[in-house]
């Protein structure tokens, strides 16, 4: 199957090593991957904030680039959840751009979403031997509707001690500009979740939101918790085989 990726923003900047973990696990797992490189952002900043004209101008460029991948791969929740809830609303009231949006909309796919759902696989062949918890993201869940594809992948993976985490589905306190703009409430939201995680006494907590992870890992880094943050892709990398570049 051919598919093409969009790394994101975060990872493209910041968490290079989750877009090549992702690059791996589908290769090895028979997808022909390419990167269109005139990506960009998805848009959520601008559209979350209301800015939704410029918002319009960022969502054509990603239409446009992406116009001639069969399937599209995400990385993120959250940005997948953009496209397939924002994209419609920009584009309401413009017909030709409406259908190319459309067009777009139906071929993206969340990362695990696109393991499970698609390639119809559950088990990836990796191996990781530690104590794992999992944080289900907001937007992943509650917008895009993804919730079981990733702990399935999860708990596939051979000799992870797999830990279900309490009220797992509650927001970690990011929330894009949120977390600036209400900066307190957002530091008891993720005070709250840092706890619920130490209470599991996993190893490591794996999510498929890397703006979560990095909130939820700074909160954990600042209490000196020694819980190691890993996005999905990384899991699902280890142990899999040779270099698939």
């Amino acid at each position: 199957m051919k598919a093409s990726l969009f790394v994101t923003c975060i990872a493209d900047m910041m968490y290079a090593d989750v877009g090549k973990s992702v690059v791996q696990v589908l290769r090895r797992n028979g997808v022909d991957l390419d990167f269109p490189e005139g990506q960009t952002c998805c848009g959520q900043p601008a559209f979350s904030s209301g800015y939704y004209k410029e918002t319009a101008i960022v969502a054509k460029k990603m239409i446009e680039v992406f116009e001639k991948s069969e399937k599209v791969v995400i990385p993120s929740g959250s940005c997948a959840a953009m496209i397939h809830h924002g994209y419609p609303i920009l584009f309401a009231n413009d017909p030709i751009w409406k259908k190319r949006a459309e067009e777009f909309v139906a071929k993206c796919y969340e990362f695990s979403q696109f393991i499970v759902d698609i390639l119809g696989i559950t088990d990836v062949g990796a191996t990781f031997p530690k104590k794992v918890t999992y944080h289900s993201s907001c937007h992943m869940t509650r917008i895009l509707g993804v919730e079981e594809q990733p702990k399935t992948l999860l708990k596939n993976v051979k000799g992870i001690d797999f830990i279900e985490l309490p009220y797992s589905f509650d927001c970690c306190g990011f929330g894009g500009t949120f977390s600036m703009k209400m900066a307190d409430i957002s530091g008891a939201i993720v005070e709250e979740k840092v706890e619920n995680i130490i209470g599991t006494g996993a190893e490591v907590l794996v999510g498929s939101d890397l703006t979560c992870l990095m909130n939820i890992g700074g909160r954990l880094s600042r209490r000196g918790v020694p819980v190691q943050v890993m996005h999905l892709a990384q899991v699902l990398d280890q142990g899999g085989g040779k270099n698939a570049y």
